[in-house]
């Protein structure tokens, strides 16, 4: 496998970047206009510098300038619960992970690369309709018969939780204090977002995070 992964610098992808740190010739980080980019993409930059993986930065301003969610600096405020709770879908970014599995397929093509990973899970299918497995298993058949090389999409974590990545990334090395996840994009972890939740939820016991709350 020679892999191009999709880095944002959170908890998850930075599991897989380490668990598949042997495979992967590129980690690509997409600055969307997100509230967190920034904080994000500073971690990213640092494991893949530990690890010596080569890593790029792609700017999709125009997601933050036309596209409605509350995730992005142009949309209101982050809702505050759990991701099982309906006002989460306020931070859905509509086909976000299409738009980066296109470009990361293609830029796979272009670089004779033969797979993109992804690091979705099985706590995203609620609220995240680009994260279920169907979606992944559309995307795979498209960059399959859209590339002559027959670029394969792999989301080894599809179908397990975020408490199960924690615990893998854990026996893989993994520093969590470099990693990212709060969706307000503060200094410190707001602890009452939905992604500061389930971040609790699966470091628990081993949590180097600093909370502004911790309830």
């Amino acid at each position: 496998m020679k892999a191009i992964l999709i880095y944002s610098g959170g908890l998850d992808s930075t599991t897989l970047l380490y668990e598949y740190r042997d495979s992967i010739a590129l980690a690509l980080t997409f600055d969307y206009g997100s509230k967190h980019n920034a904080r994000e993409i500073g971690f990213a930059r640092e494991n893949c510098r530990r690890l010596s993986i080569p890593h790029r930065v792609i700017s999709l301003d125009f997601i933050r300038d036309h596209f409605k969610s509350d995730l992005l600096l142009s949309g209101g405020d982050i809702p505050e619960g759990h991701y099982a709770e309906d006002n989460m879908k306020s931070t859905v970014v509509p086909f976000r992970n299409g738009i980066m599995l296109s470009i990361a397929i293609g830029l796979a093509e272009s670089n004779d690369l033969d797979t993109v990973l992804i690091a979705n899970h099985a706590g995203d299918h609620t609220i995240y309709p680009d994260c279920r497995p169907e979606f992944i298993e559309a995307m795979d058949n498209a960059a399959r018969n859209g590339t002559f090389n027959g670029v394969r999409l792999v989301s080894p974590y599809c179908n397990i939780t975020k408490r199960d990545i924690a615990l893998r990334g854990r026996e893989f090395g993994v520093d969590f204090s470099l990693t990212y996840s709060c969706y307000k994009g503060g200094e410190k972890h707001c602890g009452k977002c939905g992604t500061c939740v389930e971040r609790k939820e699966a470091l628990e016991g081993f949590d180097p995070t600093e909370y502004e709350h911790i309830d």
